[in-house]
């Protein structure tokens, strides 16, 4: 994998943040660069990585350099977690070297997917504890239904309604599975989009980085925060 690949970091000082991003099947680094330049804008402290997936795409497809984190012959329900769940150490052993490399910690770590990419990074925090404070996934869903939440960690999905190769009731199902199970969860659908990294889907996802108090910072303010006298009852 190109970790080298559309890197931008800040002017000055060492980064603060750290966002990797993850490109669909078939597609490149470079396919990411709009969500890199959005984050590095609203970021400049931030280290931002678009990387490459390691294997060359075998579908066909006009583009000699496109890339898959897994692959999608005649894949279906039955063999797709098998196969993701076999790209999983490569990609988590990718982020750990990475947060190393930038000396950041994994609460100020966040992945960035688009499709399969997203599908990488939503089961990478499934599977690995501690690995990311954030997660964005951008037209993508499990490869399973999730049966845990991942401690610590706010994930975001973000989908349009128009979406025919992985329809947004993937990110809908996977939302409400992981606000059963207690998870921190976003979900943003929204109407006329298709498969793609919209903007208006990149301008969700900056005001949810904006907006959004997990679950973890609401409950320390609180056990924090002094107890008021409550005055006595007239």
């Amino acid at each position: 994998m190109d970790t080298s690949a559309l890197a931008h970091l800040p002017k000055q000082g060492p980064p603060e943040l750290l966002f990797l991003l993850f490109h669909g099947v078939g597609a490149t680094a470079e396919h990411m660069a709009p969500l890199a330049r959005r984050l590095a804008q609203e970021y400049p402290q931030a280290a931002v990585l678009c990387l490459d997936a390691p294997d060359v795409f075998d579908g066909v497809i006009g583009e000699t350099s496109a890339r898959q984190w897994f692959s999608i012959r005649r894949v279906d329900e039955t063999n797709r977690p098998g196969r993701v769940a076999a790209a999983l150490p490569t990609f988590i052993a990718t982020i750990r070297a990475l947060q190393t490399r930038f000396g950041m910690p994994w609460e100020r770590t966040a992945l960035a997917g688009f499709s399969q990419g997203a599908v990488m990074s939503l089961e990478a925090v499934q599977t690995e504890p501690m690995l990311a404070g954030r997660v964005l996934a951008f037209a993508g869903r499990h490869a399973s239904a999730p049966a845990h939440a991942p401690a610590d960690t706010t994930v975001h999905l973000f989908h349009g309604s128009a979406d025919s190769v992985i329809p947004a009731a993937a990110s809908v199902d996977s939302a409400q599975t992981l606000v059963a199970l207690g998870a921190d969860v976003t979900a943003d659908v929204l109407p006329g989009i298709g498969h793609e990294l919209h903007p208006a889907l990149m301008n969700r996802a900056i005001e949810q980085l904006r907006t959004f108090v997990p679950k973890k910072v609401w409950q320390q303010a609180m056990s924090e925060a002094p107890l008021l006298q409550r005055a006595p009852d007239l």
